[in-house]
């Protein structure tokens, strides 16, 4: 089973929608990045960081309370960070 796989059955074992969302204020602009959107981004890195990104989810999973939203939280706004960047970049 890979990593993303793995990924997106441990959130439905916790009963995570992956349709859940997180929306980002960048510019007076509303940016909403879904979990499984956030996810699947990720994926598509090295098989290495694919596994890292699975051990923190899970990590996350275990604090309990808000931790999973803290945890897309965080990597959404890399996302949009790393967007961000790339369009500045001459």
């Amino acid at each position: 089973m890979t990593p993303l796989e793995k990924s997106k059955k441990l959130l439905k074992d916790e009963g995570i929608s992956l349709t859940s969302s997180i929306d980002f204020e960048v510019n007076a602009k509303i940016h909403t990045l879904t979990f499984e959107y956030i996810l699947e981004s990720f994926m598509q890195a090295s098989d290495e960081s694919q596994e890292v990104f699975f051990t923190a989810l899970t990590k996350s999973l275990d604090t309990k309370e808000d931790g999973v939203d803290k945890f897309f939280e965080s990597m959404g706004q890399l996302l949009l960070m790393t967007h961000l960047s790339s369009k500045l970049e001459v």
